[in-house]
């Protein structure tokens, strides 16, 4: 059975971190409903979901998937590229701490858990505007001795690698190949989001179900017809905080 850990919405969520959208009103409390409903989708996938309090000194706090990566032997505690989110990583790594042996990423290097996209024992990793070259060195040094293989990626035009692209299963991918390096998933079946939705690569698979944003319906219409089983859900608000589906929780066995 599969733990999800999330952490609630703060009131302070409208003050989040941008850097390709611009900022819009967020209405706090739709958002707060939205992300119960998330919840309650991954309750209702199978998943065992463990809610951290939400803390208004973390804006972006609810967007847990950044400050760790988790495998299954050890989780890796990153150093995130925004500096005003690196206090969320201490409550992060309580939570993980009953589950898994924990690994830091130090200074100068940067790494957040939206740029690390695992296919089976290949973890891609997106050199981006939050996460550096030492970042993927560190964490290459750490999982290697778990016979984990590390691919750097370059990332352009969006926030991390995963607004990119998102595992369908261990050997489908759905991409925005605008946003990434040609070739980067030679062997691997991708399957291309419409053209009129570039931000819909990042799509959260947990057990059997697909969850797809509400935002994207040309996606979720593709994917069903590509055969997988897909779950619209809404996380508008969410996304105004340049979010996305795997932000807001950290999945594992």
């Amino acid at each position: 059975m599969s733990t999800a850990i999330t952490r609630d919405v703060a009131s302070t969520l409208g003050d989040c971190q941008l850097e390709f959208l611009e900022r819009r009103p967020i209405d706090i409390l739709k958002a707060m409903e939205q992300h119960r409903r998330y919840q309650q989708c991954l309750r209702e996938a199978g998943a065992i979901v463990l809610t951290l309090p939400a803390d208004p000194r973390f804006p972006d706090g609810v967007f847990v998937e950044d400050p760790a990566i988790v495998l299954d032997q050890i989780a890796i505690i990153t150093r995130m590229g925004a500096p005003s989110r690196r206090g969320e990583s201490l409550s992060i790594a309580e939570a993980l701490a009953p589950f898994r042996e924990l690994a830091w990423i130090a200074e100068p290097a940067t790494l957040e858990g939206g740029d690390v996209m695992r296919v089976g024992k290949t973890l891609f990793v997106g050199r981006s505007c939050r996460s550096n070259a030492q970042g993927i060195e560190q964490l290459a040094a750490i999982v290697e001795p778990f016979d984990y293989r590390v691919v750097p990626l370059e990332v352009t035009g969006c926030l991390h690698l995963k607004s990119a692209c998102s595992p369908l299963d261990d050997s489908a991918i759905l991409a925005n190949r605008d946003w990434l390096q040609a070739g980067a998933f030679d062997g691997f079946r991708v399957l291309d989001v419409p053209p009129e939705e570039p931000s819909a690569a990042n799509v959260l698979r947990i057990g059997a179900t697909v969850l797809n944003a509400a935002s994207f319906p040309g996606t979720a219409e593709m994917l069903t017809r590509s055969g997988f089983a897909v779950r619209i859900i809404d996380i508008s608000e969410l996304q105004k905080a340049e979010s996305a589906l795997t932000c807001s929780s950290l999945i594992f066995d």
